[in-house]
């Protein structure tokens, strides 16, 4: 709850942390997938690995959805589908980078390779079990939502800037010119 606060202050909308936070349920259900897979538990260690997860999970989507925002923005004039394609394959390398080289640095806690780790299994199993799982569907899901759920933006206020009006309608007037 308090992330998806967080968002919503940074964005400055309900809509867009609602379409980044789509993915943490599934990377959760990522990590009991392999926990399950890899016969370990849900303990501590695992909760502190759905934390990680959460964070990094969140991220991915971040870069897709801001960079889809900027793209709307950039008065292009791109589609909603147009804006999330070209963001989802700038943020293709970055999120591939990270989320490997996060996969491959808890890769060793998940094997259990040093004295006395094993207790410590879960925890790498959730990370890298849960980020290969997110990582198709942070690259899929999120375009998705973002088309699907990215409407016409209302205004917060009932009134409508004059400056904005008056903006609307000279470029109204210049299209039908």
């Amino acid at each position: 709850g308090l992330i998806y606060l967080i968002l919503a202050a940074q964005f400055e909308s309900f809509r867009d942390p609602f379409i980044i936070m789509i993915t943490v349920p599934l990377a959760i259900a990522g990590a009991y997938l392999t926990l399950a897979l890899t016969n370990n538990t849900v303990n501590i260690f695992s909760q502190i690995g759905m934390i990680m997860l959460i964070g990094l999970v969140t991220k991915n989507g971040i870069l897709i959805v801001e960079f889809a925002n900027q793209k709307m923005r950039s008065g292009r004039g791109l589609t909603k589908r147009q804006a999330v394609v070209e963001a989802a394959q700038a943020r293709l390398r970055p999120i591939l980078m990270t989320t490997l080289a996060t996969s491959l640095g808890a890769l060793p806690i998940a094997l259990a390779l040093g004295a006395a780790a094993t207790s410590r299994i879960p925890l790498g199993a959730v990370v890298v079990g849960g980020l290969m799982f997110s990582l198709v569907l942070t690259l899929f899901v999120i375009p998705a939502m973002y088309i699907f759920l990215s409407g016409k933006k209302r205004s917060n206020v009932p009134w409508e800037d004059p400056s904005q009006k008056a903006l609307k309608e000279a470029e109204a007037e210049a299209v039908q010119d």
